[in-house]
Formats: structure tokens, C-alpha cells, sequence
């Protein structure tokens, strides 16, 4: 038996596929690495992993992640000499109904944008291709010649093979006790066959992960569920190359297997497994088949595979697998611990992703930050509703059962909630207000009259609030508008080098005085923008910091980890402290110069300013800055004040035609005026120079930032992409994703898309890329059109805001 090291630069603990993954990256990068696994290899889920390899998600960098794991199986079993099952014979995707095939066409035009081959089929052309099914209600379907199917456990070993190779050393039957913390720093792993001294610790322990990182602090919303798919014996003229096959309205996949069938599901209703803990020496075991819970599933497969009416079945295997509450893996660096990384949760896609995953997070151990933007499954995306495990199984229950469900636009989930609420939230309520959620909190999307169904019917075209929100966005434009923020994140940066530090992490200059508002990005090493936020200096040594709603915990740790060491101040999370009520539109100052005596002319209280007034006996922090395009303030005041502020502001303002609106009128607002969205159209793949915010760079001050050679040289020597607005008319519908196209050339995609109320257009936003440089006149001087639903349509493009550019009325 192998002799454990005393020391080893990094840990990674968990011998499945995304643990030896990371080993096998991590030692090709030359980090030194020890892999723990405390039974054997792949013998806590991979072994019993149904192995499907799809690529195709919603968000382009998962979908470049998962296309890295295609490569990286074709040519792994010639670089390590064992054989991985991986076989490249396509995917195939069933539409079955008017809005499913709608769904499929959306979802071909997503592939193109990401340079994926996805062809369209007839019934007739899917069934060539999968003879066995039957086709009698199939109107469509999808086939991408790149998907494919592997042995989820030969291709772990061919990646721990790999991993030593290259170095990583690999220790079976040894369970890790504990890790020893001194004062926040990671310094050893302890377990049963001695300790390890080690800088880094990575957690790839699937379904184990939230128990064992809970005992040092770290969150990972993750909970285990029973998952089921049946193995049948060979059938007779069974192709040899049939595609894997989804079949999304009878809820069911399929891939073939030693001449027979796979087929498993996702049912409506899961049975999460494991609720009071997982069973001690729980490994290379299954749960009991439950027949019965499968049977429905087994019903529908039927109607579209005749011939399982006659196979034998082999087995009914039923392994538990880690799901999340939005579906999404979780990976990164732990906010809670310095050098504490996770890659786990991977709802049954683990083979799919386990390629890509390992490198992402061996690049993120590495070198400090991922290759690409991992937004959409960084673990920083979660908050406050995570810690609690009941609340996480509750809405984990519901994403499963929509696991095939139709991907509707704008769908909102309906469990665990109400959880946050404003104060204003039963206020709200009683005057129609629809809500949606984010991070928990429930935010007001849009109101209903009388007359109006006060919820959301979904569909693939114009929804049911569309007038609704038409008639906020009216007010906003007219006349006035109050939104309730209060979900908002805000922090505090108070003590005396809180200026440095700032001035250190932001990109634009914040040196400024006291009662001034500064809009900035906060840049990482390459110049992506890791932040985008306002900060209010509110006295010499504190500054108001307030940030989108679903980046509470990921700015919190951005700000927090680029303080510079030995800095004399303290980040605070105050967000549940301060309401928000933003009031909006030419009227704005007429109101609020009715309640407050507080001067509110633009001569005393300019853009670009904030105040502290009072109003009805509360003391409210007034920030002149709009993010809809109109004259506007948003009141930050304690909670326990809200109710009474906004009675007085709705009494002041029913004269002026102030009326309650939503976030969908803020992002039809938002999109007319050209404001960006981060996580959408700006993240950490984006500089400001590429999405239009240079002016926002202090590039022109001789002061350092972090980020600012990166910014500098791009500067220097242009970009390679810039962002545009592209507007098509009003009867299509546009929502991201489409592919943009430049005399005839592909060059990007939509990372935005909504409608204009002002203009009367659909809006879209993207980068238009081209590997020898772009600049406005290379964008203007093209003739685009964009893919919808795979479907080319003509559209203008803009590099001005389509709506009051001057910003006249605002400013004045």
C-alpha cells in the first residue's frame, strides 16, 4: 500500500468522475495533487450514472463547457490506453405539441449561436434515425450530431489513469476526518491514514458535500434524490449507433445499451432520499426499485417504444443522485473559506459535465479565477434561503419535476415561497401586484387591474401582463412610477482607508465628496467585470454600496477578498436593514418636493448625488441615479418606516398619475435606454470597453485599479467584439439567445432581448465579434438580420440608446 505524503499543495477529496477530473487537470497544469477517495472509485453515484453526454444549455459557457468534455472523451482512451464506452452517435430531441416544437426551433437557433450543428427533422426523418419509436405524435425534432454516450465509470478510471500519469497521486479506502483551520487558513487534511499538510482543499463528494462542508462553514445547497431508469435485455434489430433520444412530453430519455435499451425519466413528482441523513458506509449501493413510482414513467415509454412492451427487463436501478434547487451544478471557491473550492450538484449530468467541470475548477484552483464566466453555476449565486436544508429540498422537489417540463420564458418557480418579503409585500398584494422571486425575496413584477387575471400565463409569445406592463412603462415615460426595491443588496464599507480600498477595486474614480454617487464596474485581472454597482460616499470614511438583488453574495465576496491586505476597514451586509422605494418619471420631483422640505431643485440636489431628507418623520437616504431613463430617486429608509413613506408618496402622488409598477416595466425600461444587465450582458468575459461603459474607467487619472492593465492595453490596441442594440418590429419576439447576423456572417448572439413600449420595437442586445478587430464604424457599416426560432429576419442595429440619448429631462 502506498505511503500517504505529508504534504501536498492541493487536496481534492472524492474519487468520482469530477474528482478525478480535477485531478487529471490540475496535474497536467503541474499542481501538485493528492486525490482521496474514502471507498473506491466511482462507488458513490458515477458508478451507477445512466452516462448520457448532451451539450446544448440555455447559457453559452455551460454550453462551451460541455463541449469540452466531447473532446476531451474522443481522445482519452488513445492518451491513457483504457477504454471509456464514449461513442459519438448524436442526440435526438422530440417535439410532440405546437409549443414544444416552438421550444425545439428556439432551441436549434440557441445552438447555432453557440457553434453548435443542430438539424431540424420531420417524423419521418427522427424515425430513420430511431427506428424502434413510434412517430404517430411526434411534429418535429432536433438532432446534434455531436452529442453522444460514455461508461461513466471506465471513463473516471481513464481520467485517474490520466491523473497519475501526470503526476496526481491517488489514495483508495481513505476517508477524510477533518480539515484543520487556523484563523480562517486552510493548513491540513486529516484523515484515517494520517494527515496532510496542504494550501488548497477541493470537495467533489456529490451528494456528501452540504454535510461535510457544513461543518466548516461553507453552504452548498445541494440534496440527494431517488432516480430511476430501467435496463432491458437485448432487442431484437437493435441498431448499433442509435442516437441517445429525449422525449421531453412523455418525460423520458432513452440511449442504447449491450444491444438493449436504457431508458429513465423525470417524473412530476420526485421522492427526495435521504432526508435525515445518508446511511454510514453507504457505497456501491442501490436503493430499492420502486416499481410502482416508475410505472407511470414506464406507461409512457410504451406509447413511443412498442417494443419494451416485450423486452425483458434486466433491472430497475434506483441510485440517488445531488440535485439543486435550480438545476444548475455548483462550483468555485467557497465565500465563507479562503482556498475551501467545490464541484458537486450536478443533477444527473455529472458525465456530461465531469470533462469541463475538472478543467474549469483546476484553472479556478490554479490560477485563481475559472477560464470563463461560470456565473450561472458559481457557488457565490446562492444566499440567505440556501442554508436552510428543508427550504432547498422544497424547491430542488420542484426543479426536478421540471426537469422536462416546457422551458416557458419568464417562468417563475412556486415553492419555498413567500420566503423574503418586503414590508410592503401585503400592501402590494391588495393592489394587484403579481410577484416574482429572486434570491428568495419576493419582488413585484408587474400589477393587474380590475379585470386582469393576477398571474402569469405562460407562452412563447406576447404573455398575458403585456398590456399591463405597457401601461407602467406609460407612467414611467409620462408621468411617475414607484417601485419597490427593497430587495436590493447594500453594504457598508466604513473606516479610514475604505477610499483606498475602493478606489483599488473600482474601475472608476471614487474619490470624490462627501454626498456624491459613483456608477462603476469592479474589473478582474483580465478586465471582465466582476461587479457592477453604485457606491454613495455618505461620510469620509463609509460608503453606501447597492448592487442587483441576485449578487448579494457574490459582490459581497468580490469586495471583501480585493480589500488590500492590512486595509483599515470592514465590509457590512446591510441589506435587510434598508427598504427601497424608487420613485421614477417626470413627475417625480413634483411628488417628492410635496412631502419633504428638503430642496429638491436640480440646482440643490443634482444627478449623481445623494441626501439624506426626511419624510413623514423617517430619515431617508435620497440617490439622485435612474436606471429606467427618467428624473428619479431611489429612497433608502430603515424597514420599519416603509409602510408610512410610501402612504405619503402615493397620497402626494395620485395627482400627478403615480402608479405602482414592476421589474418586467424596469427591463423593457432599462432595455430602451441601453442600460446593461450584469450576468447578462456584462460578466467577467466583458470589459467595459467591449459592452460600452469605458467612459466609467479611470483610465485618463495616473491611478492603479486592479484590472487597469488589462483595461489599458485594450485601449491601446481595440477590441475584438462591441457591444450593439438591434431592434426588429414589434411581432417578433425577442429573448436572447438569437444568433446575430452580419452581411450573412455569423457574429454573435443576443444577450438580451424584451420590447419597447416608446418605440414600438422588439429590442435585443449582443456583441458583434470579429477575430480581426471591431470598432463603430465595422458595426454600423453591416447589413444584420437575426435568428429566431430558426428563422431569419432583417433588423436594424444602434449604437446610441434608441430613447432620450441626451438624458435631458433626467439630468435637468
Amino acid at each position: 500500500m502506498k505511503t500517504l505524503p505529508s504534504s501536498s499543495k492541493t487536496v481534492v477529496i472524492g474519487g468520482g468522475i469530477v474528482g478525478c477530473s480535477t485531478a487529471y487537470h490540475l496535474a497536467k497544469m503541474g499542481v501538485e495533487c493528492v486525490l482521496l477517495e474514502r471507498k473506491k472509485l466511482t462507488s458513490g453515484t458515477t458508478f451507477h450514472a445512466a452516462g448520457l453526454v448532451g451539450q446544448l444549455r440555455s447559457n453559452a459557457n455551460i454550453t462551451q463547457l460541455l463541449g469540452y468534455s466531447v473532446e476531451l472523451y474522443k481522445s482519452l482512451e488513445a492518451e491513457t490506453g483504457l477504454g471509456t464506452g464514449w461513442k459519438m452517435n448524436g442526440g435526438l430531441r422530440l417535439a410532440c405539441n405546437e409549443d414544444r416544437w416552438i421550444e425545439v426551433q428556439r432551441q436549434a437557433t440557441t445552438a447555432h449561436s453557440f457553434g453548435l450543428e443542430m438539424e431540424l427533422l420531420t417524423p419521418l426523418e427522427a424515425q430513420k434515425l430511431w427506428p424502434l419509436m413510434n412517430v404517430d405524435d411526434v411534429i418535429g425534432a432536433a438532432f446534434m450530431p455531436t452529442d453522444g454516450q460514455a461508461n461513466p465509470s471506465d471513463i473516471t478510471q481513464a481520467l485517474a489513469k490520466g491523473a497519475r500519469m501526470a503526476g496526481a497521486q491517488i489514495f483508495e479506502d481513505c476517508k477524510v476526518l477533518d480539515l484543520e483551520i487556523e484563523k480562517g487558513v486552510i493548513k491540513a487534511v486529516i484523515t484515517n491514514q494520517g494527515r496532510i499538510e496542504c494550501e488548497k482543499v477541493v470537495v467533489c463528494a456529490g451528494q456528501w458535500t452540504r454535510d461535510f462542508a457544513t461543518r466548516f462553514g461553507v453552504n452548498v445547497p445541494l440534496v440527494s434524490m431517488e432516480h430511476q431508469y430501467m435496463v432491458t435485455e437485448p432487442i431484437a434489430g437493435m441498431p448499433k449507433n442509435l442516437p441517445t433520444l429525449r422525449d421531453p412530453d412523455r418525460l423520458t430519455y432513452y440511449k442504447e445499451e449491450v444491444g438493449g435499451l436504457v431508458m429513465g425519466g423525470y417524473e412530476s413528482n420526485p421522492i427526495p432520499w435521504a432526508v435525515n441523513g445518508i446511511p454510514k458506509g453507504f457505497h456501491y449501493t442501490l436503493i430499492d426499485s420502486n416499481f410502482d413510482h416508475f410505472e407511470p414513467l414506464m406507461e409512457l415509454a410504451l406509447g413511443r417504444v412498442p417494443a419494451l412492451e416485450t423486452a425483458g427487463i434486466k433491472t430497475l436501478t434506483n441510485g440517488p443522485e445531488s440535485f439543486t434547487p435550480d438545476g444548475n451544478f455548483i462550483i468555485g471557491e467557497a465565500p465563507e473559506l479562503s482556498n475551501f473550492f467545490v464541484g458537486a450538484g450536478f443533477n444527473a449530468f455529472g458525465i456530461a459535465a465531469g470533462g469541463g467541470a475538472g478543467m474549469a475548477l483546476a484553472e479556478w484552483v490554479s490560477k485563481g479565477e475559472p477560464p470563463f464566466d461560470l456565473w450561472s453555476a458559481d457557488i457565490r449565486r446562492f444566499g440567505l434561503p440556501h442554508f436552510d436544508t428543508d427550504w432547498v429540498r422544497t424547491r430542488t422537489v420542484e426543479a426536478y419535476g421540471k426537469h422536462y417540463t416546457m422551458d416557458w420564458p419568464f417562468e417563475e418557480n412556486l415553492s419555498g415561497r413567500p420566503c423574503r418579503k418586503s414590508p410592503l409585500y401585503n400592501t402590494l398584494k391588495t393592489q394587484g401586484a403579481v410577484f416574482g422571486e429572486k434570491l428568495g425575496w419576493e419582488r413585484p413584477n408587474w400589477f393587474a387591474t380590475e379585470g386582469e387575471t393576477p398571474e402569469d400565463i405562460y407562452s412563447f409569445g406576447r404573455q398575458n401582463w403585456f398590456d399591463a406592463v405597457g401601461r407602467e412603462h406609460k407612467a414611467c415615460r409620462e408621468a411617475a412610477v414607484l417601485f419597490d426595491q427593497t430587495s436590493f443588496a447594500k453594504f457598508a464599507l466604513k473606516g479610514p482607508d475604505a477610499l483606498t480600498a475602493l478606489n483599488w477595486i473600482c474601475a472608476n474614480n471614487v474619490d470624490k465628496p462627501v454626498g456624491a454617487l459613483t456608477y462603476t464596474q469592479m474589473l478582474n485581472d483580465k478586465g471582465g467585470i466582476e461587479c457592477d454597482l453604485t457606491l454613495a460616499r455618505v461620510a469620509e470614511d463609509e460608503f453606501y454600496i447597492v448592487t442587483g438583488t441576485g449578487f448579494a453574495t457574490h459582490d459581497f465576496d468580490w469586495i471583501k477578498r480585493n480589500i488590500p491586505a492590512g486595509s483599515n476597514c470592514q465590509l457590512f451586509d446591510i441589506t435587510s436593514s434598508n427598504a427601497v422605494l424608487s420613485l421614477m418619471g417626470p413627475r417625480a420631483r413634483d411628488i417628492l418636493g410635496q412631502i419633504t422640505r428638503a430642496d429638491v431643485s436640480h440646482e440643490s440636489f443634482p444627478f449623481g448625488t445623494v441626501k439624506t431628507i426626511g419624510i413623514a418623520g423617517c430619515q431617508v437616504k435620497a440617490l439622485r441615479v435612474t436606471y429606467v431613463g427618467e428624473l428619479g430617486w431611489e429612497l433608502h429608509l430603515p424597514v420599519e418606516f416603509s409602510d408610512t413613506v410610501y402612504a405619503a408618496l402615493m397620497a402626494a402622488g395620485a395627482a400627478h398619475g403615480l402608479v405602482n409598477a414592476g421589474y418586467r416595466a424596469i427591463e423593457s425600461l432599462r432595455l430602451e435606454k441601453g442600460y446593461r444587465a450584469w450576468g447578462a450582458d456584462i460578466g467577467p468575459d466583458h470589459t467595459p470597453l467591449e459592452s460600452g461603459l469605458g467612459w466609467a474607467v479611470k483610465l485618463r487619472k495616473n491611478m492603479p485599479f486592479k484590472g487597469r492593465e488589462a483595461a489599458a492595453a485594450q485601449k491601446e490596441n481595440g477590441v475584438k467584439k462591441l457591444m450593439a442594440c438591434f431592434t426588429v418590429p414589434p411581432e417578433i419576439v425577442l429573448q436572447g439567445r438569437e444568433t446575430i447576423y452580419r452581411n450573412g456572417e455569423r457574429v454573435g448572439w443576443l444577450t438580451s432581448g424584451g420590447y419597447g413600449y416608446t418605440v414600438e420595437k422588439s429590442i435585443g442586445y449582443g456583441y458583434v465579434r470579429h477575430a480581426d478587430g471591431v470598432d463603430a464604424a465595422f458595426v454600423l457599416d453591416g447589413d444584420y438580420e437575426l435568428e429566431v426560432a430558426t428563422e431569419r429576419v432583417k433588423c436594424s442595429v444602434s449604437l446610441a440608446p434608441l430613447y432620450d440619448p441626451k438624458m435631458e429631462k433626467v439630468k435637468a
